[in-house]
């Protein structure tokens, strides 16, 4: 499915999964239709439950995300939070059948302590009826939000918190 990017034309969406989500060949897409992903040191994804709103973990290398420190670049930091929130909630509607577009609508980052090594990120549903009121929205308007929350370890180390509210557009 590899094409160029061009600014202003839509990437073509993946066919959504007749069975349980390859996350590989969802990342691989992932990387083609947001170029900046190959850069953010992503090596892998899992998730528990996406039908249900379980979260969503990355497993992220800290070298390609470097400051001028030795540790975590913070805008580094925020894109790769900003963007799981994103997949995660593009992968829920996948595992629900549905093809819609989802937007960031806002975001916010905690700083607690330095990214020193190899890390992950797990991202979860802010509420754990989120994902059932997002259900309620879709049926009767078509559209609608969740507000997820990020968390990054370093080890057992907390060391960013983020929280977003990404937006579902209506089909069409």
């Amino acid at each position: 499915m590899s094409q160029s990017r061009q600014p202003g034309v839509p990437y073509p969406r993946l066919p959504l999964p007749k069975t349980q989500e390859d996350l590989d060949a969802f990342q691989q897409w992932l990387g083609e239709a947001i170029p900046m992903v190959g850069a953010l040191g992503i090596q892998s994804m899992s998730q528990s439950t996406a039908r249900e709103g379980g979260a969503l973990t990355w497993q992220l290398a800290l070298r390609p995300n470097l400051n001028d420190k030795g540790t975590g670049f913070g805008g580094a930091l925020t894109a790769q939070t900003t963007l799981q929130g994103w997949c995660w909630v593009t992968l829920w509607l996948r595992a629900q059948g549905r093809a819609q577009d989802v937007v960031v609508a806002e975001a916010s980052q905690r700083f607690l302590a330095p990214v020193t090594s190899d890390y992950r990120i797990i991202c979860t549903p802010s509420d754990p009826q989120g994902p059932e009121q997002l259900v309620e929205k879709l049926h009767t308007r078509g559209k609608g939000s969740i507000a997820l929350t990020q968390q990054l370890y370093c080890g057992d180390t907390l060391c960013l918190e983020a929280s977003g509210r990404y937006a579902v557009l209506p089909v069409g």
